[in-house]
């Protein structure tokens, strides 16, 4: 059967300037401000226990209201980046991260490091979502699609080298604070290059609506959201129970790094591959494409034991998330209006932080009652569901919001 012709096409001919000086400001910002985040990520549970002698559970609670504190300030992010001046709101988050980095190096007690590090979680999280929604604003609109594919090259090269530098400074240094140190420098960075940035001139929000969902949930792309939670909730379980599981049950131990560092390179090379199908506006062949990849990676992680798969798994994830990522997120962009671009933003990180925490959950909970490898079948099953939703009901839907927008 010849595949089906889609109407999914959104962007016209290469015509403009893709990277123009403040869309490379924009870049830089992102690769900063995660850069930051992420050089202490992989040490904080050593700090945790060295520095205030915190127990594993104690270390869990500790770090995971980060996370809780994104999840809930981003839909409120999404509203405050569409009814305000965007470059001001960009930058006041920014500083504020900012300054939470100095607030580390002063937390005497683990109370005081745990407020510090769960309240960092609003504007980090409002930090990514406004600097998103900033880059789309500065890419010219033929370029807009296959811009968002690259701008998320930033924060995959930060994530993938950030730890890397932070073991190394640590193994180099032993001294915790040298590391806040230099996150800190980077976290004022990224607010400089954003401060930097000049913005097209947008017209204030004339006729703003009453306070209502979709000024916090885009209710328009509620199918992108809810698809998303299904892929999320696959790579939280992944992500956070791949060591113990390749520990206990294939016998790698030394392997978690190695895996992680395949991963980033398989979204690094997606990034760079899928520029020419997001440039033609190919969004729904572009998205499908990746998840049917990623269903590939996710079985064959968990159907065989061997070392090649695990690894191969790694970068078929990889190369399918990547994929993935830039497809949705153009997708959602497309069924927004223009001043709703950072609700719209706001709802996938928010669909893909949901996501995540409920694959720690599910997955502690069937890794306890039925065991690792069942919990791995298991994100296979959701992530067979998830794939099966985007070509039943998303892109058909997708289709018809894309066409309703006047």
């Amino acid at each position: 059967m010849p595949p089906e012709k889609t109407n999914d096409k959104m962007a016209p001919p290469e015509t403009e300037k893709l990277w123009n000086k403040e869309y490379i400001k924009v870049m830089t910002a992102n690769f900063t401000l995660f850069f930051a985040f992420y050089i202490l990520t992989p040490l904080l549970p050593i700090y945790l226990s060295e520095h205030f002698g915190a127990s594993k559970d104690i270390i869990g609670l500790t770090l995971s209201g980060y996370a809780v504190a994104a999840l809930l300030f981003r839909p409120f992010s999404g509203y405050i980046v569409d009814s305000f001046d965007r470059k001001k709101v960009l930058v006041f988050f920014m500083v504020v991260s900012f300054l939470f980095y100095g607030l580390y190096l002063v937390a005497g007690t683990l109370l005081l490091f745990t407020v510090v590090r769960t309240l960092h979680g609003g504007p980090f999280g409002a930090s990514t979502v406004a600097n998103s929604t900033v880059a789309i604003d500065v890419l010219p609109s033929s370029r807009r699609n296959e811009g968002i594919g690259y701008y998320g090259l930033s924060n995959n090269i930060a994530t993938a080298i950030a730890p890397s530098v932070g073991i190394a400074l640590y193994k180099w240094t032993g001294n915790f604070n040298v590391l806040f140190l230099v996150a800190l420098i980077f976290a004022l960075m990224s607010a400089v290059f954003a401060a930097s940035v000049k913005l097209p001139k947008r017209a204030p929000v004339a006729d703003k609506r009453k306070i209502s969902l979709d000024r916090f949930f885009l209710t328009r792309g509620w199918f992108l959201g809810v698809n998303m939670v299904l892929f999320a909730l696959c790579y939280g379980v992944l992500s956070n129970y791949l060591a113990i599981y390749a520990k206990e049950i294939l016998g790698i131990t030394a392997g978690s790094g190695t895996f992680f560092l395949i991963l980033s390179s398989g979204l690094i090379l997606s990034r760079l591959q899928g520029g020419k199908s997001l440039r033609e506006g190919n969004l729904v062949r572009h998205s499908g494409v990746g998840i049917l990849i990623s269903t590939v990676g996710y079985t064959l992680f968990v159907a065989s034991p061997h070392p090649v798969c695990f690894y191969g798994a790694a970068l078929l994830v990889g190369l399918g998330n990547g994929h993935m990522w830039p497809g949705f997120q153009n997708m959602i962009i497309s069924v927004a209006r223009h001043n709703e671009r950072g609700t719209a933003n706001s709802t996938l990180l928010t669909s893909w932080d949901l996501g995540m925490g409920l694959g720690i959950v599910l997955g502690g909970v069937m890794a306890e009652h039925v065991g690792y490898t069942a919990a791995f079948w298991g994100v296979v099953a959701v992530h067979v569901v998830g794939v099966a939703m985007f070509f039943a009901v998303t892109r058909k839907l997708f289709k018809a919001r894309m066409t309703e927008l006047p």
